[in-house]
């Protein structure tokens, strides 16, 4: 790790109170064609859930999937929080009302404009719907996606753009608002957030002085600080836990 995180990482450490939260797939898993099939890397699971143990400190993970989705592959549960859906979708269900005639239709929509588009895909999900381009053509994938985003223009739903993806979802928030709203309920101190995706960078767009954001690869990013992949991520983790531990001492 630079040494300039680690110095940081020693700093969050002491924080009466630490939010520790980081994205799934591009994080903590390596990205894959087809996303069921994805799974957190070696030492990621025993990582989270150690940090999670330690006194004062709450792990989350938030993911664009759909709260199932990122059961199903994160391999975690308690006391690791999971939060879905860009942050509108908990273990508590859905902080507001989803609009589901909206969602039905977005959901038709794009699956027609996936039908006969070799690689183009859609993945329905509880608040909307994203289509997926990352096995299509260049060519293929980018058509399709401007053909989503000139149908999303009549629709009363939030546009995320990701890496080869168009989400669209009915209740409108992020992960940015996922992250304060965790720091508010938890009284959290320090926030450690780290993601490899443009979704992500709504998060490093509110973190504050005492906080860390942490990119994982390439790409322009917000983010005060930046590693190579989710085998590094897991590394400071345990780094960050063994710190923590050391002031507890």
């Amino acid at each position: 790790m630079p040494s300039a995180l680690t110095a940081a990482l020693r700093g969050a450490a002491v924080a009466p109170r630490i939010l520790v939260a980081s994205d799934f797939d591009g994080t903590l898993s390596h990205l894959v064609d087809h996303p069921p099939d994805a799974r957190p890397v070696d030492g990621a699971v025993t990582a989270l859930g150690a940090l999670a143990d330690v006194p004062g400190v709450t792990v989350a993970l938030i993911s664009g999937r759909a709260l199932e989705s990122l059961r199903a592959v994160a391999g975690v549960g308690p006391p690791v929080r999971l939060i879905g859906s860009h942050g509108a979708e908990d273990e508590d269900g859905f902080g507001s009302a989803v609009d589901t005639a909206l969602r039905d239709r977005i959901i038709a929509a794009l699956n027609e404009i996936a039908t006969g588009q070799s690689g183009v895909t859609v993945e329905p999900k509880p608040a909307g719907a994203a289509l997926h381009v990352r096995n299509a053509a260049p060519e293929v994938g980018a058509a399709a996606l401007e053909r989503a985003r000139t149908a999303g223009d009549g629709w009363n739903a939030r546009v995320t753009e990701g890496k080869a993806v168009l989400e669209f979802s009915v209740v409108h928030t992020d992960k940015g608002s996922a992250i304060d709203k965790l720091r508010s309920s938890t009284g959290a101190d320090a926030v450690v957030f780290l993601g490899d995706d443009v979704t992500d960078e709504t998060v490093f767009a509110v973190l504050g002085p005492a906080d860390i954001g942490v990119k994982i690869g390439d790409g322009p990013s917000r983010a005060e600080f930046r590693i190579e992949s989710p085998e590094d991520a897991v590394v400071m983790l345990e780094f960050l836990r063994a710190a923590r531990v050391d002031q507890l001492l």
